[in-house]
């Protein structure tokens, strides 16, 4: 997401060198990022540096890029607009997992869905998924697509999910899991808060620090994020690992999840996140987290 911003396309070109000499193969990003500036560098990356064919590319659509009817939104025209220059920007001719990365409700969902299903008959788009989507959201636009066998299927869903958000679990996951919707969890460490880093105070270095992240990243300080903090470093220290590790290892191994996004900053903040792959959490210290960590019951509770 901060490819070309926080991130250089030197480091970006480092961290993708990285994962892929780690096994990764996802990476997503979306057409709204930077402006396009993070399609372009990943773009350059993709006929410099590695085979196309080697990586998963998902991007996403839907956000406000122009003024005018096809600069954003979820409407037909605007969405095929968008997809078509996110494929000049990344220099490919189709994306793996195209995404939407919100709900449009001034615009018909059959419409929207449309969309999508010219998108992967043209071959433009292999597979199709939704973002940020509410749980009945995700059902009724699941549930379309299921219904006509010449339709395209959702296979994806992307949102927020970590030990300090448990909120899609809910609504959202149960709904995904019943559609058949893989999770992609972005913001896995709790948008950098439990690294453990914001504790005591922000680091001059962090994005925390930033004026474009630091709402991003205090909307996480809180009382109840502390709490559950000082439990992920206690578990750290007991196993002998990284707050890091643990974070991730939890969010990895949920019920539901394909895989966490990571968002590094840099080259070494990555490598620690991978290392994560090696960590298999203990019975009793994942039933602490989720224990410290679970969400507030709502009406209707979910079995």
């Amino acid at each position: 997401m901060t490819w070309g911003l926080d991130t250089d396309a030197d480091e970006a070109a480092e961290q993708l060198s990285t994962f892929h000499e780690a096994g990764g193969t996802l990476v997503d990003t979306a057409d709204v990022y930077q402006d396009g500036h993070t399609e372009e560098i990943l773009g350059d990356l993709l006929t410099t540096q590695l085979p196309r064919d080697e990586i998963v590319l998902a991007t996403k659509a839907v956000a406000r890029r122009t003024p005018g009817p096809f600069g954003g939104g979820a409407s037909r025209g605007a969405l095929l607009t968008a997809l078509d220059g996110s494929l000049r920007r990344l220099r490919t001719d189709h994306v793996d997992l195209w995404q939407l990365h919100a709900w449009d409700p001034a615009v018909p969902l059959d419409e929207t869905l449309s969309a999508i299903d010219t998108a992967v008959t043209s071959g433009r788009v292999r597979y199709a998924g939704i973002s940020n989507y509410a749980g009945w959201q995700l059902a009724t636009a699941a549930t379309h697509q299921n219904a006509h066998p010449t339709r395209t299927p959702l296979i994806a869903n992307q949102a927020e999910y970590s030990l300090l958000e448990r909120g899609i679990e809910r609504e959202v996951s149960p709904a995904a899991t019943h559609h058949g919707l893989g999770l992609l969890a972005w913001a896995p460490l709790g948008r950098g808060v439990l690294t453990g880093k914001y504790r005591n105070a922000t680091p001059p270095d962090s994005r925390g620090a930033t004026s474009h992240l630091a709402s991003y990243v205090e909307h996480h300080r809180t009382e109840r994020a502390a709490r559950i903090v000082h439990a992920v470093l206690t578990a750290a220290e007991g196993l002998g690992t990284s707050p890091v590790h643990v974070a991730l290892a939890w969010v990895r191994d949920r019920p539901g999840v394909t895989a966490p996004i990571l968002g590094a900053r840099t080259n070494n903040q990555l490598k620690t996140a991978l290392d994560a792959e090696d960590l298999t959490l203990p019975p009793a210290i994942r039933a602490a987290l989720d224990d410290i960590s679970a969400p507030e019951q709502s009406y209707p509770a979910q079995p």
